[in-house]
């Protein structure tokens, strides 16, 4: 079973973070059949290509109480939601420019009693809000969706990787990552997912760091 994978790697995790885990697949099951947030075909593989890749951003970093973190284009809730669940005290606010997606994920984190997720019907570059870390998994171009959301990074850093985006994204990608680069006091830094992670999934998978 495919929610073990999530426990093989996260064994501290608590009785109720367990339940919030495998009552995932239920939820998105039944809001798939009425709005398709996740490819159909793709629930088979749920908590691998979803649940464990959002969680990716945990191995690489455990958040520290207090971090502000907002999930930009997050769809129905990925990887904002998998990452509340791990970090309760931390603040997440979700947000899409799709209506019907920000409703799945108001429902899924209420039924999963997730009072540190906030989410809004918002374009990203319309936020004004700071937060220390902005997560995304592979809404767009790497550059572009830097310069949509750098500006809201707060400049003082309080965990142990500097304040900015943790961008979730496939392998090859070095054009967007120069082109990122060449914006004026813009660094990156490339993780890969097989790093931490042992399935054949990840070897295509890394999370890419960018800061000022």
């Amino acid at each position: 079973m495919q929610q073990n994978l999530i426990f093989k790697y996260f064994p501290n995790l608590t009785d109720w973070q367990k339940q919030q885990i495998l009552t995932l697949s239920w939820l998105y099951s039944r809001w798939n059949n009425r709005i398709n947030v996740i490819s159909r075909k793709d629930m088979d593989n749920f908590y691998l290509h979803h649940v464990l890749h959002s969680l990716g951003i945990a191995k690489l970093l455990s958040f520290k109480p207090g971090t502000k973190i907002m999930d930009a284009g997050t769809g129905g809730g990925l990887p904002g939601i998998p990452l509340a669940i791990l970090f309760p005290e931390v603040q997440f606010y979700l947000i899409d420019s799709i209506g019907k997606k920000i409703k799945v994920v108001r429902e899924v984190a209420k039924t999963l009693s997730l009072e540190n997720v906030e989410a809004e019907r918002i374009r990203a570059e319309q936020v004004t809000r700071k937060f220390d870390f902005v997560t995304s998994r592979a809404v767009t171009d790497l550059e572009i969706f830097t310069q949509w959301t750098l500006n809201n990074i707060h400049p003082n850093s309080m965990n142990t990787l500097k304040n900015g985006i943790l961008y979730l994204k496939g392998m090859g990608i070095d054009d967007e990552i120069n082109r990122t680069k060449k914006h004026k006091n813009i660094n990156t830094a490339s993780y890969p997912l097989s790093s931490f992670f042992k399935e054949d999934f990840f070897k295509t998978k890394q999370i890419v760091h960018v800061f000022r």
